[in-house]
């Protein structure tokens, strides 16, 4: 396709290139994700804009929308249209609009997640399929004890709340939506990789990039850090092998929870 030839040198690519967070998150949601030609869908919480452009790759007419005008504007950036920005409470699309929706890192952000989720049964189809990607609640992980003590808060995430449990997500989505299957993912090892990240950007981005959903790279920083970029790297395929160790403790519950549910 010559679309995804002429992202090929984009920034976003080149993260998500390097991101073994948001490759894992992808592989999930396109586990779940039905099959998408000749349907109308939408993205909330695309974030950089990288997982809005590659479901834009499974066919069908996609809309994006985020939080923030950064984000709508790096969302936009990379896929052009349908991208809006929305406080999460009051959608700004149609009744009975979307076949199917993902809900991408978005929840934990917004005060009304219960409203969202009326919103979004409002803006879909009957019977459309809702994808629900969030933090995996888990008070006594000792990987949350860690990120607490190296600052990385849930408000330095930009977060409202630290996760849902499957029943969490159960008891909001009731009488709206009914879930079909749950599963979670990144475990131990790609957890612990993340948090090694999730510090060096934090460190290393200025003042006034923490929005609402916490950091937001941009192209004009990666530019500016092309040589520490080029560093990690180097260092990329070993952290990839360290975060394949999680196939080893695949009996244990990740960090990340996605659940699939349908329109009632």
């Amino acid at each position: 396709m010559h679309e995804t030839d002429g992202a090929a040198g984009n920034w976003h690519v080149r993260l998500f290139k390097k991101s073994i967070a948001k490759q894992a998150k992808l592989g999930a949601l396109l586990r779940f994700l039905p099959p998408c030609a000749g349907k109308v869908c939408l993205d909330l919480g695309g974030d950089n804009g990288i997982i809005s452009y590659l479901l834009r790759q499974r066919g069908g007419t996609w809309h994006s929308a985020d939080l923030s005008e950064q984000a709508v504007e790096s969302i936009r950036a990379l896929v052009h249209s349908n991208v809006h920005q929305t406080d999460g409470v009051a959608l700004p699309f149609p009744d009975e609009t979307f076949h199917v929706a993902i809900i991408i890192d978005f929840l934990e952000h917004i005060r009304g997640d219960r409203r969202c989720i009326e919103e979004l049964h409002r803006a879909m189809k009957p019977g459309g399929v809702l994808i629900i990607n969030v933090p995996h609640l888990k008070k006594r992980s000792p990987l949350r004890r860690l990120r607490n003590l190296l600052g990385l808060t849930d408000e330095q995430h930009g977060h409202l709340r630290p996760g849902y449990t499957v029943q969490g997500l159960q008891a909001l989505l009731e009488g709206r939506f009914a879930v079909r299957a749950a599963c979670t993912y990144s475990r131990f090892f790609s957890e612990l990789i993340d948090i090694a990240i999730s510090r060096g950007c934090a460190a290393s981005v200025p003042e006034g990039s923490h929005g609402g959903k916490g950091v937001l790279i941009t192209g004009n920083q990666l530019a500016k850090r092309e040589k520490q970029f080029r560093l990690y790297s180097f260092f990329y395929p070993f952290m990839w092998l360290v975060a394949r160790l999680d196939t080893l403790i695949f009996f244990t519950q990740g960090h990340r929870l996605i659940v699939r549910s349908v329109k009632m």
